[in-house]
């Protein structure tokens, strides 16, 4: 799927730091906790718990997020729409990645089994 230059540049420059309250508050509303979040997060990312706060400190962008990630090589079993975008379509690499995040993080909030979202791992 076809993202606009705009759209691939706004995910870039936005901070993990400005997004990670909304996937803290999304998971906790639906009666999932933070270290559950945090497990999705370091499935995908390799991220432990002091590397996320020393990211979300810093305000790291996603371009910087991404770049210091160990992406699992699992990552592209992730499908399905997110945010109105078909997540294995998405062509920037960028933002692909940062669509997983949401993915698995609306998954979580949904109430998915974690060995589902985490895809064998």
């Amino acid at each position: 799927m076809k993202t606009t230059p705009e759209h691939d540049a706004r995910m870039a420059n936005m901070t993990f730091a400005s997004v990670y309250p909304h996937y803290v508050t999304k998971v906790e509303k639906k009666g999932r906790t933070k270290e559950e979040l945090h497990q999705v997060i370091t499935w995908l990312t390799g991220f432990d718990d002091a590397q996320l706060l020393k990211l979300i400190e810093e305000k790291a962008t996603f371009t910087d997020f991404f770049e210091r990630a160990n992406l699992n090589p699992n990552a592209h079993l992730i499908t399905g729409v997110i945010c109105g975008y078909r997540v294995e379509d998405i062509e920037n690499p960028l933002t692909k990645q940062v669509r997983y995040l949401d993915k698995l993080v609306d998954e979580l909030a949904k109430g998915k089994k974690m060995e589902k979202i985490l895809r064998g791992a």
